[in-house]
């Protein structure tokens, strides 16, 4: 029995992550964390995810709960979440990471961080997601330059980071399959007179309204034809589920940075 430690518990993805680890047979819930100064500390982890008592306080004592668990669930902020990091490091366990918002400075102290200790980071742990990245830079290749690649990408109204890290890491793979440098071609607001469309661009459309899960499309569109590949998830247990299967997974493997391509077999 594996486990597994969820903080944030008392957001609305740690929530869910609590209630279906209790359903999730090879895991065992050994702790639940939150903030300093949350009001939810010290009340029962499974009366805030509303699915009855589980007798797992939540405590912002991620230290502590360590020595009782073997893995680490991580859906707070990056802040947060490399804190807990260098808390997880320090105890030699497996962590899983789906916080997203990351700066450029905060990924790379996250990379040098968890290449010590299993850990499966990816901003998106939905598996059908996950199948799309292994596939749109073979079909964007294919298609060829003529074929203009557009990202859209729609979430609910509390989220704080834009593009969403699913939307990013799309575009990455489309730029990869283009051999293209993301940096380079993509493009995140159009205003005004733009002028002509590029050949070599990678745009990202963003939109923020009401409860929105999280939709992400790829449309390309060529001479005659557009092709709209579309991931709608329909609630958080898509990442929720996909999360608590990278923790069974990774919690027996070697140190070392995994993505959920390769919990899938993908990579």
């Amino acid at each position: 029995m594996i486990r597994t430690i969820i903080t944030g518990a008392a957001g609305r993805m740690g929530m869910r992550l609590v209630a279906l680890t209790q359903d999730t047979l090879g895991l065992q819930l050994s702790g639940a964390v939150e903030a300093k100064g949350h009001p939810a500390l010290g009340k029962d982890a499974g009366e805030v995810a509303q699915i009855g008592r589980v007798n797992i306080p939540i405590t912002d004592d991620l230290h502590t709960c360590l020595s009782q668990g073997d893995v680490v669930v991580d859906f707070t902020a990056p802040l947060s979440c490399l804190a807990n990091l260098q808390h997880v490091v320090k105890s030699t366990k497996a962590m899983v990471i789906g916080t997203t918002g990351f700066s450029e400075q905060e990924l790379a102290q996250l990379k040098t961080f968890a290449l010590k200790i299993p850990c499966v980071f990816s901003p998106n742990m939905s598996v059908g997601i996950n199948v799309l990245l292994s596939t749109v830079g073979k079909i964007a290749r294919s298609l060829g330059e003529q074929y203009n690649i557009e990202v859209i990408e729609a979430h609910h109204n509390k989220k704080k980071d834009a593009p969403s890290g699913t939307a990013l890491k799309l575009a990455e793979a489309l730029a990869e399959g283009m051999e293209w440098d993301l940096q380079e071609v993509g493009v995140y607001a159009r205003h005004g007179i733009t002028g002509e469309r590029k050949t070599r661009e990678i745009g990202m459309q963003t939109i923020r309204a009401g409860d929105i899960v999280g939709d992400h499309t790829i449309l390309l569109g060529g001479p005659g034809e557009r092709i709209e590949i579309t991931h709608r998830a329909h609630t958080r247990d898509t990442f929720a589920q996909g999360a608590l299967r990278a923790a069974e997974w990774v919690a027996q493997k070697p140190p070392g940075l995994y993505s959920m391509a390769d919990v899938l077999g993908l990579s």
